[in-house]
């Protein structure tokens, strides 16, 4: 059936982050690593889409497309540009967009850390440095203590395990580093910034008379299937490889299990440290030996990957049957340059949540607009919204247009299947890869 309904409660919004839109910040890891001509496409966030200086724009875009919950970061390097001095101009900054997005019927969900550190912090070796978690939780009290009155809903970190893979392991992103001892020390240091931030989060805002903070961080999590399931080699690599990508970091994120190869701080004990499960879900993984790979005949977005709705169910029942708590999609999205498949694609990933009996309460799609796409730069475009970055002109796509009518309408007819989604098509890949 070309069509579903989405369960009463169930709230629908979009995802952005601070060093993908805002543009005009150079004092950060992401803007260093572009002037060293690290980027594929050759450019820079510091033009990214100019929304720090244009958010009122963008807030009544998303106003427009009557999204409900939305998803966005803070740049620390703003907040804190040197070591231990604080921008209050930064924080009013903030606090004044939030003030619009809230008034404007969004509720907000502040991510703290989404891969971008101050080249300060980035000098001194960021969370390789023994002090790493001490100045993480300075830097996050004071966004509690500054903005935790009109902000109840956090993410400490995102994608903790992406940013350690790719930063520390395979070297693509700053630091560029290839290093498994580092990148398991790094993902260690980032699970004991998540819980200390949980406890520290719900403490402040305790002391400040409220007691209606959730706090979680944005797993992001594929599918790892063997290219043969009928080869145990590939099995073997399948399960290796989920083990070590996602298993052992939600275990240690969520509940301070430390598995090895990751190490336990000394002073930090099993417990719950999440109030809901949060998930970035984009593609599945096909797997003959260890890392990356796409099956032979899969549909494919613009940068190769596949396009696995049923994946997203896959990883969400696989979290809940550990975790036990409400479930929000955190980002769910695809490249697709030109929009041709992107309502295809929101219809089929959204119809999976809809016929499923999993608590999943919220859906934010990446991204609320054109953005800087981390290495890939400004030639992967995942947004609702068009922007031609060299004029910063905003131009809703068609796929922003079935969205708001799927918001307001609460689900998707025949007729609005048949209207947005009914005759876009994937390409497919032609070959197969499987793992590194």
């Amino acid at each position: 059936m070309a069509s579903f309904r989405l369960s009463d409660g169930f709230l629908l919004g979009a995802a952005t982050a601070a060093t993908q839109i805002e543009g005009g910040d150079s004092n950060n890891n992401w803007a260093d690593w572009a002037s060293r001509g690290l980027i594929s496409d050759g450019s820079s966030p510091v033009r990214a889409n100019d929304h720090y200086i244009r958010w009122r724009e963008d807030v009544e875009l998303m106003k427009s497309m009557g999204l409900k919950v939305y998803r966005m970061g803070l740049e620390w390097s703003r907040i804190e540009p040197e070591q231990g001095r604080f921008d209050e101009a930064a924080m009013a900054h903030y606090r004044e967009e939030i003030e619009a997005v809230i008034a404007a019927g969004m509720k907000p969900l502040l991510t703290l850390h989404h891969f971008s550190n101050p080249l300060w912090f980035e000098k001194m070796g960021a969370f390789e440095h023994d002090d790493s978690v001490a100045v993480f939780l300075r830097f996050a009290k004071a966004v509690i203590r500054g903005l935790g009155d009109i902000v109840s809903e956090y993410i400490t970190i995102n994608e903790p395990n992406v940013y350690a893979t790719f930063g520390y392991f395979y070297g693509a992103w700053p630091p560029g580093h290839k290093s498994f001892k580092r990148a398991m020390r790094v993902m260690s240091r980032l699970a004991e910034c998540h819980i200390r931030a949980y406890e520290m989060i719900h403490q402040v805002r305790s002391n400040m008379g409220y007691d209606d903070s959730k706090v979680s961080f944005a797993h992001h999590m594929r599918v790892f299937d063997p290219a043969s399931p009928g080869n145990p080699i590939h099995k073997i690599a399948a399960k290796i490889t989920a083990r070590m990508f996602q298993d052992i970091v939600d275990a240690a994120m969520m509940t301070g299990d430390f598995k090895l190869p990751l190490r336990r701080p000394r002073d930090i004990g099993r417990g719950r440290y999440y109030d809901f499960i949060g998930i970035n879900y984009y593609t599945r993984s096909t797997v003959k030996n260890f890392g990356d790979g796409v099956g032979a005949g899969v549909p494919i977005n613009d940068l190769g990957w596949e396009i696995y709705p049923e994946g997203l169910i896959r990883c969400a029942d696989s979290m809940y049957k550990k975790y036990q708590a409400p479930i929000y999609i955190t980002e769910n999205g695809t490249c697709d340059n030109n929009d041709r498949f992107r309502s295809r694609y929101i219809f089929e990933h959204l119809q999976q949540i809809a016929a499923s009996d999993l608590p999943i309460e919220r859906y934010y799609h990446w991204c609320f607009c054109d953005n800087f796409e981390w290495i890939e730069g400004e030639k992967a475009r995942f947004g609702l919204v068009h922007i031609d970055f060299e004029t910063q002109k905003r131009t809703p796509k068609r796929s922003a247009e079935f969205y708001r009518r799927l918001i307001e309408e609460h689900g998707v007819d025949e007729e609005l299947y048949s209207e947005f989604a009914a005759d876009q098509v994937y390409s497919f890949n032609s070959s197969s890869s499987g793992g590194e």
